[in-house]
């Protein structure tokens, strides 16, 4: 039997990590839906696409090519075969990707690849509106939930690692506003849907986060 898992929550949750290291665990194909939405944007940046303009965003899509492989065991994510992994990371590409995902063209265009992912193998899937949208039927849904101000300490720290200078309070305030985008859109907002079990970490720690996910997926496969 083929399952799907579906993780949803707000920026910062740690959904990305728990799901990388569920899918090695488990040997189930991770989708990292939310790559998909920031190479798009990063598609609006590099090509000065007014991200504020969702016809001009629109008229785009038919030049983006994503694609998923794997390298090393390792998810990359190319545009127009170019491996854009670690551009999409950059906090720009998040404030854009939050903007543009908003779109109804953009969410229709990446809808149909992120499902068909799912039609013949076994996933996890993270983003915003996997359990209420994109996989409304996964057999399993969890819903990751942190304070605000501890997602952002999370997130600086990531960032810093990667090299990039930015303070705690840009990243709190930019985390705030995709809080804000994200549950506010008119296109599939941020939201917990019905059967999807809620996972409050923010007085947990990665490997107690990740455990209690696990957890939930077990008991639910059985």
């Amino acid at each position: 039997m083929n399952y799907r898992i579906a993780l949803d929550g707000p920026s910062g949750a740690g959904k990305s990590t728990i799901a990388k290291r569920l899918s090695a665990e488990l040997g189930f194909v991770y989708v990292d839906t939310g790559a998909m939405y920031r190479t798009v944007g990063l598609y609006c940046l590099q090509n000065n696409v007014d991200i504020e303009d969702e016809a001009a965003v629109a008229a785009v899509l038919g030049n983006i090519s994503i694609e998923l492989k794997y390298i090393d065991g390792e998810q990359r994510i190319l545009l127009n075969g170019t491996d854009v992994s670690k551009e999409i990371r950059m906090n720009e590409v998040s404030m854009a990707a939050s903007k543009t995902s908003a779109y109804k063209a953009v969410r229709a265009f990446l809808l149909d690849a992120q499902r068909n992912v799912a039609k013949t193998q076994s996933v996890i899937m993270d983003g915003r509106d996997i359990g209420t949208v994109v996989l409304p039927d996964a057999e399993i849904k969890i819903f990751i939930v942190g304070d605000a101000t501890v997602r952002a300490k999370r997130r600086h720290k990531e960032l810093l690692e990667k090299g990039q200078n930015i303070s705690l309070q840009e990243v709190l305030e930019d985390i705030i506003t995709r809080d804000h985008n994200d549950t506010n859109r008119a296109e599939a907002p941020l939201r917990q849907a019905k059967d999807a079990v809620l996972l409050d970490t923010t007085y947990k720690n990665f490997d107690e986060a990740y455990e209690a996910v696990l957890e939930i997926v077990k008991s639910k496969m059985e």
